[in-house]
């Protein structure tokens, strides 16, 4: 199968700076590009930031001049640099893959999005 781990995620003040990583382990056939989003309680999960496996990236108007995706040539490990937060920043964050993998049966399985567990962000002013 195909695990996504987060971390980086903490309490900071408004201004400050964080980094956040995701890393991509399993049986990966292909690994077409590597999102981050984030989800505050009450809303809709959006995507912040993206990467294809050719090194393309494109950016939310919200986060676009503060934060910046980057990641190994293949996408197994992904960082999101958030710099200049606000306290509307805070949310649970995640790391998405756009995947395809073996699951247990040997069967291949694409998805848009596979999905990690989340890391939480709280920015206080």
């Amino acid at each position: 199968q195909v695990q996504l781990v987060e971390s980086g995620g903490g309490l900071v003040q408004a201004g400050g700076s964080l980094r956040l990583s995701c890393a991509v382990s399993g049986r990966i056939l292909n690994l077409s590009g590597m999102g981050w989003y984030r989800q505050a309680p009450g809303k809709q999960r959006e995507l912040l930031a993206s990467i294809t496996s050719g090194g393309m990236t494109n950016y939310a108007d919200s986060v676009k001049g503060r934060f910046t995706i980057s990641g190994d040539n293949a996408l197994r490990t992904v960082h999101l640099q958030m710099n200049d937060l606000k306290v509307e920043d805070t949310a649970v964050y995640y790391c998405a893959a756009d995947i395809t993998y073996y699951d247990y049966t040997g069967t291949p399985v694409s998805e848009k999005n596979h999905w990690g567990q989340g890391t939480q962000v709280t920015v206080s002013s």
